[in-house]
């Protein structure tokens, strides 16, 4: 056992480099060309149709919550407005950034700053940032976005269900990129090119802040930060909920998705908050199918992937099973089970790990 570095700036990611992690081939279920030709098709209408309930339903709530403003009846008004604004902003950051949500390319776009806003993430960085995650997806030292390391930092994890760690970090990152510097990290996945549309987004940010301050000062309230910014710390619990068990638990340093990634069965409501992300093996192996196709690639694949998790509470117990042993073994990961159609692990996939090392807990 060997403490991990997480950061992009460490050992890991040049170990990563040396074993042939980084920028690598992946496993992939084999699907006719035709019928993924079809999946991948891009549409305009479940969009629309799901970004006006998303944004009519913030009007209504946000609505609510100034009409009983000062009532114990805004709080949940601005319970359902922080979910609107502060999780179900991360998945259309998500999709918008893939391309695949709209057919349209400035409704893509419009969506995608809109979201970037709310989820307190910078549209240039986060677009690389999350191409450096589907690249090198939970490969230690070279994906920024791994979530549940090992061990556990259970502090931040518990804190970030209330923004009380990403916030302020998102808040550091904005002022320092409105002031024309990139954090270190940042500068090994965000091309020079790109340096200064980060720096034009930050300052952008900043005025509607400000102007939101300047609002709340006027009206001697809390009231326009109620609507702006606070969301992101009172609604963002549904987001790391669910966001934990995409890859939490699961092996690292590997190149099949299959072992690193967790599709989830979940309830309609939070598939529409989620925008289907719950169907996470699918989405890392073919990112360019549009949500609104994952149901119909999940049963496509299903005899080559692990049966999905049934619900969220069940892959939480896994998820707490998993921190626990890897608080003693940091080595230990959940091996996913995969139908006897499966096509099998290939080693060249695997990397350094030992398949069969769930089997060795402390």
């Amino acid at each position: 056992m060997r403490v991990r570095d997480y950061s992009l700036t460490g050992p890991d990611g040049a170990l990563a480099v040396e074993r042939g992690l980084a920028s690598a081939a992946w496993y992939h279920s084999e699907i006719p060309r035709k019928t993924m030709k079809a999946l991948m098709q891009r549409s305009d209408q479940p969009a629309i149709r799901d970004t006006a309930i998303w944004l009519g339903a913030m009007v209504v709530f946000g609505g609510l919550g100034i009409w009983f403003w000062g009532t114990w009846w805004c709080l949940p008004c601005f319970a359902a407005y922080g979910v609107l604004y502060g999780s179900a902003s991360d998945s259309r950051w998500h999709e918008c950034g893939h391309g695949t949500a709209f057919r349209t390319g400035w409704m893509n776009d419009a969506v995608y700053q809109i979201a970037c806003f709310m989820i307190m993430r910078n549209p240039v960085t986060w677009r690389w940032s999350h191409s450096r995650h589907h690249t090198d997806t939970v490969i230690v030292g070279r994906d920024p976005e791994i979530v549940l390391m090992r061990p556990a930092k259970l502090m931040r994890i518990l804190g970030n269900f209330f923004g009380i760690f990403d916030v302020p970090q998102a808040l550091r990152l904005m002022l320092l990129n409105a002031g024309g510097r990139l954090d270190p990290q940042e500068a090994l996945y965000i091309p020079e090119m790109e340096h200064q549309r980060v720096f034009r987004a930050a300052r952008v940010w900043c005025l509607i802040y400000v102007a939101t301050a300047a609002a709340a000062l006027y009206l001697q309230s809390i009231l326009p930060f109620m609507l702006i910014g606070l969301p992101r710390l009172y609604g963002c619990w549904h987001m790391v909920l669910v966001g934990i068990l995409q890859h939490g638990g699961l092996a690292e340093n590997v190149l099949d998705h299959r072992l690193n990634s967790r599709t989830v069965t979940i309830n309609p409501i939070s598939r529409f908050i989620y925008w289907n992300m719950n169907y996470h093996v699918e989405h890392h192996m073919f990112p360019m199918v549009p949500y609104h196709a994952l149901p119909k690639l999940h049963a496509l694949l299903r005899d080559d992937l692990p049966a999905p998790t049934p619900s969220i509470w069940q892959g939480y117990k896994e998820v707490i099973r998993a921190v626990r042993i890897q608080r003693r073994n940091p080595d230990w990961f959940i091996k996913r089970v995969l139908p006897p159609t499966a096509q099998p692990y290939r080693p060249e996939f695997h990397g350094d790990v030992d398949p069969v090392m769930h089997d060795r807990a402390a």
